[in-house]
């Protein structure tokens, strides 16, 4: 899987109560470098909110990845890029204490729960 050929995905609201701790789910298990903890990773991603399926951020809209070493970002991809491989698609499902907190902590997004679909584009 190249950058070339990878389409932004779509998410669908998805059914029941929010999961109380992360999920992890491959969508695709890429075959290139693994991202360690430590890593700087150049990612696409979309970002929806559980509850209603909305969409409220994706790299794809503005047309390139993005790049951030881990550390920068919420815990829910601190704890759920970390053994992706490059050209690897991963579902997160993170509860507001693995995204922005609970509600009230001062982001837009803070007491939600979130889903990202995130493409591994590459790692250093």
């Amino acid at each position: 899987m190249t950058e070339h050929n990878l389409t932004k995905p779509e998410i669908d609201a998805p059914m029941g109560p929010a999961p109380a701790e992360l999920e992890i789910t491959d969508i695709v298990v890429g075959d290139g470098a693994e991202a360690t903890p430590g890593a700087t990773v150049d990612v696409h991603y979309v970002g929806v909110e559980y509850e209603t399926g909305e969409e409220f951020d994706a790299s794809w809209n503005r047309g390139e990845s993005i790049n951030f070493p881990l550390q920068a970002l919420i815990s829910g991809w601190q704890e759920g890029i970390p053994g992706m491989k490059v050209g690897g698609r991963r579902m997160l499902v993170c509860p507001p204490a693995k995204a922005y907190g609970p509600a009230g902590g001062g982001h837009r997004l803070s007491g939600k729960t979130l889903i990202f679909v995130i493409d591994l584009l590459g790692v250093s």
